[in-house]
């Protein structure tokens, strides 16, 4: 039925027709609906089941398990804040109440933007949103604003992936420079103790919280030189406060499993940054340094904030990691290492995977240029003493 009515207004958005102007919407909306028939017609191909598409769609099932923890900790800490008894599904729908705004808020303006970009440009449009429209809300703290949402988004997809050329030449990482964005231009909404949990009743649920209400997370306990309250057991469950989708370890490693099951995500870059920061924590714990956080436990610092998240769904996107093999695990081990460095030197920001993320996205490519003239040379050598 749905290919039928396809077929039937498809000469509308071709040459000739009436909304030939709006061919490349036409394309996107049944290349989402539909998988295309057309084929190449010159150069080399190379037959495969999987394309862009089915790998954006298995991403964003990876996804889904953190989101929809991360709905119920919403909800979660509103109750428990307020000291109000709630059920599990309660607790669940009014964070999925709060979550569903930022959602669509982030896919009406990156969406609006991609589509806008291939008109003016007649080019088709790419399934690469679908993955970022999904990932800023989950990196953003439950406080974040829908018009500051809405910013980050635009300044994201203009100056981080179209401003290269769109899906796959970008070098940043869009979903994090969104990240960036926020937290460099509107601090006091991406950290402080007031901006993790939710505080206003949403159609009946939820509780408004007590005035002056706050809540820190544990990363931001530790760098303020405060005791960390939450227990380990709670640090790999997720029950505390902290971005949407960043704190069930358990939720993201279901994550993990689905993409390395599927081979979309590499296990080298993602085994390489829990080694990193894992030897760098240790070696943070066994230097005497005076600091809280630099005494925390470092497999402690492997579950708070974003380590884990940035470690499966950030570091190992293809198109801003490093893609030789050796250079993956040289990419990976640097993120680790530095996010636990930033967290500890820099207690103005006890986060640092964000930061370590987007700066090795620019060295990426001098890793893999390293190790591919590396091998060169030695094929070069092999090859004189042929």
């Amino acid at each position: 039925m749905i290919k039928k009515f396809l077929d039937k207004v498809r000469p509308n958005f071709e040459e000739g027709g009436k909304l030939k102007s709006f061919r490349s919407v036409f394309e996107g909306i049944e290349t989402f609906l539909l998988v295309p028939n057309a084929t190449s017609k010159i150069g080399v191909s190379i037959h495969d089941a999987i394309d862009s598409k089915r790998i954006m769609s298995f991403v964003v099932i990876a996804l889904l398990p953190a989101l929809f923890f991360g709905m119920y900790n919403i909800g979660y800490w509103n109750y428990q804040s307020a000291g109000v008894a709630a059920g599990f599904w309660e607790m669940f729908i009014y964070g999925f109440l709060v979550m569903l705004p930022k959602i669509v808020v982030s896919y009406v303006v990156g969406l609006g933007i991609e589509f806008i970009v291939a008109q003016w440009k007649h080019e088709e449009i790419q399934e690469g949103y679908l993955v970022t429209g999904l990932l800023i809300p989950m990196v953003v703290p439950v406080g974040c604003p829908l018009w500051m949402l809405a910013i980050a988004v635009a300044f994201s997809v203009i100056l981080a992936k179209e401003i290269y050329g769109g899906t796959g030449m970008n070098i940043f990482n869009p979903a994090l420079v969104a990240r960036a964005f926020l937290f460099f231009a509107y601090p006091s909404k991406m950290s402080g103790d007031a901006v993790w949990v939710s505080k206003d009743p949403i159609f009946g649920l939820g509780n408004t919280l007590p005035d002056g209400f706050t809540m820190a997370t544990p990363l931001s306990q530790s760098g303020s030189g405060v005791e960390v309250t939450t227990s380990f057991s709670d640090m790999v469950t997720g029950l505390m406060p902290g971005s949407i989708g960043e704190t069930s370890v358990i939720a993201i490693a279901i994550g993990a499993v689905i993409l390395l099951w599927t081979k979309i995500a590499s296990w080298r870059t993602m085994l390489s940054v829990f080694v990193g920061g894992a030897v760098v924590g240790f070696l943070f714990n066994v230097s005497g340094l005076d600091s809280d956080i630099a005494q925390l436990p470092w497999y402690e610092h492997l579950v708070l904030g974003g380590f884990c998240f940035g470690a499966v769904f950030m570091a190992t996107d293809p198109v801003t990691s490093a893609r030789t093999k050796n250079g993956k695990y040289v990419y990976g081990f640097l993120i680790g290492a530095l996010a636990i460095t930033i967290r500890v030197l820099n207690p103005g920001y006890p986060e640092g995977m964000m930061l370590a993320i987007l700066f090795m996205n620019m060295f990426a490519p001098l890793i893999d240029y390293c190790f591919v003239q590396r091998n060169i040379s030695k094929r070069a050598r092999r090859a004189k003493l042929q």
